[in-house]
């Protein structure tokens, strides 16, 4: 079954790293038959938020906005490659999770974080959890977690070293998982209303 599974990012510095791991998260996805494209919130461009998707009248909201609601309206599951910023989440990408609410419902969403540093953005990684979960989505139980993301991943987002290595070994367990979540919630939409 091929799935609709955006991948979403948004480091808004100039020397971004963890698009190495977003570039090789759209990768494998697509290597296993799925539908995936990366949204970059820098390259979205959102601006900061006054106004939620839902807010706007039908057909006024900006075409960017409106271009990403039906991404996300029509998406199987949602995969979040998130950095650390002082034990927290991007702003980026949480100002682009939060123009929008309603859309994001009955989906799953997967983590994958990254860091500098050894830890891998965990605490990032189990931020977004609570983030995501309040937003409607359900988050696969297994995490992706990519530290000395300088190291472990080329400018092309291959694998390298150890740290590449562990990536590989890790990555196809977790995308399971989420794929499984992803068929289930799918059929469950199918076969039973959801409740709101």
């Amino acid at each position: 079954m091929t799935l609709r599974l955006p991948v979403f990012y948004g480091s808004y510095r100039r020397d971004r790293l963890g698009i190495r791991l977003a570039d090789y998260t759209v990768r494998q996805m697509r290597a296993r038959g799925h539908d995936s494209e990366l949204i970059d919130a820098r390259a979205v461009g959102l601006p900061m938020l006054d106004r939620m998707y839902k807010e706007h009248a039908p057909g006024e909201a900006p075409p960017a906005m409106e271009a990403l609601a039906e991404t996300l309206r029509t998406a199987d599951g949602f995969l979040f490659v998130v950095g650390e910023y002082n034990w927290g989440v991007q702003p980026g990408l949480k100002n682009l999770t939060d123009h929008f609410l309603e859309e994001w419902f009955w989906r799953p969403a997967g983590v994958l974080s990254y860091s500098a540093g050894r830890l891998g953005g965990a605490r990032a990684n189990l931020a977004w959890r609570g983030i995501l979960n309040e937003m409607g989505m359900v988050t696969a139980p297994s995490a992706v977690t990519v530290g000395g993301i300088a190291g472990a991943l080329d400018a092309d987002g291959q694998p390298q070293g150890e740290g590449g290595a562990a990536l590989d070994k890790s990555f196809p367990r977790f995308a399971d998982e989420f794929e499984w979540w992803c068929r289930a919630a799918a059929a469950a939409r199918k076969s039973d209303p959801v409740p709101y």
